[in-house]
């Protein structure tokens, strides 16, 4: 095997999240070939080891290790769900492995195990609550799956809602697979309370459910629309796009961003994938820490994980949302904080973008909740 780079790829192409984390996993396997195709890395191919969790996070412990002790890897990119990461956290840190982790998370987490390419609370929901209380109205009803990054963005979306003076007016937590009589008791609140949005942080195919019967109910979404961190354009295209124009998500990247990098990762994505498949926020971060670490395995030469979590810190790259680098306190990158629209093709209509890209605050040291996002 010294005439090529294996890595481990673990993300769950079947269960709950089936669809986003596919979506990671096309990233993934993109950017592999992308690497491959120019020649490889110092002249060797990367190689993946890839293994399908189904959703199950003992899975992911599982294979984690088996990855590490019998598959001779150390690199490993995967998780996308915090469950999943925390399981497969200490595995990775037991056998001095090195965790690419692409998702949207809570923060409060340090690693130098893991490399962190997803956007921190900071990056994402500060602006959506600014967004909300300015452009629809400062009530605000909140429902999430029953899992720690839902638990954690409505603690801080709280804060910053309340900081800016409005309230929330519920707050409930259903199971990752709720059935159709739970979500059809989440609307029926919805349709009682009356807010002037709700932020979900529901997740997978009862997500899907949930934005189809809120469109049932009839409810102006122009007006009152579901806002998210993760229903991107992959699964509205599940959904069905007519289900959820009006509809918000704040993101650090979107199909429509308009870069020459990110016309460029369109347009591989979709003649290696398939013309009617869409790029995503899960996909997009997926595709970009490949090629940082290609990048950084070029000059480290080797991948002891020590060698490669220290080159990758000095990385300067030009993705697909724009110019990326890393915190070297955080072990995070410096992301583009977006709102975007859902439209009547499924894709979004980007309605705000930060001037540049924002620092990441995992554990909210710097950020201050009463701060104003957007402009006037």
């Amino acid at each position: 095997m010294e005439d090529e780079w294996r890595v481990g790829v673990l993300f769950s192409r079947s269960g709950v999240t089936q669809v986003t984390e596919t979506e990671h996993f096309l990233g993934t396997a993109l950017a592999i070939e992308e690497i491959n195709a120019a020649g490889g890395v110092l002249g060797k191919p990367i190689v993946p080891v890839a293994y399908d969790p189904g959703g199950d996070n003992a899975a992911y412990r599982n294979f984690a290790r088996r990855l590490l002790t019998d598959d001779d890897v150390s690199i490993i990119f995967g998780g996308s769900m915090s469950a999943s990461r925390k399981a497969i956290l200490p595995i990775v840190e037991r056998h001095n492995g090195l965790l690419f982790y692409p998702s949207m998370y809570e923060g409060f987490e340090y690693s130098e195990n893991v490399v962190y390419t997803g956007a921190t609370l900071n990056q994402n929901t500060f602006a959506l609550a600014e967004y909300l209380l300015r452009n629809h109205g400062p009530r605000i009803l909140f429902v999430g799956a029953d899992y720690i990054y839902p638990r954690e963005s409505n603690r801080v979306m709280r804060d910053v809602v309340e900081a800016k003076g409005g309230e929330v007016v519920s707050e409930r937590y259903i199971p990752i697979n709720a059935d159709d009589e739970t979500l059809h008791s989440v609307v029926a609140d919805i349709v009682r309370l009356k807010p002037d949005a709700v932020f979900s942080t529901i997740i997978g195919r009862p997500a899907q459910k949930f934005y189809r019967m809120y469109a049932e109910t009839g409810i102006d979404r122009s007006k009152v629309p579901i806002a998210s961190l993760t229903m991107a354009e992959t699964e509205i295209r599940e959904i069905g796009a007519g289900y959820c124009t009006g509809h918000i998500l704040s993101a650090t990247y979107f199909q429509t961003v308009e870069t020459a990098a990110n016309d460029h990762f369109v347009s591989a994505f979709k003649d290696r994938f398939g013309p009617e498949v869409t790029t995503s926020v899960w996909s997009q971060p997926a595709y970009v820490q490949v090629h940082l670490f290609a990048r950084a395995l070029a000059r480290a030469g080797s991948l002891e994980p020590h060698r490669i979590s220290e080159e990758i810190l000095a990385e300067d790259y030009l993705a697909p949302e724009g110019r990326l680098s890393f915190d070297t306190d955080t072990r995070h990158l410096w992301l583009h904080p977006r709102i975007g629209v859902a439209r009547a093709d499924g894709l979004f209509d980007i309605a705000w973008q930060a001037p540049g890209p924002v620092r990441p605050d995992p554990y909210l040291t710097a950020s201050r909740f009463e701060d104003v996002w957007l402009e006037a």
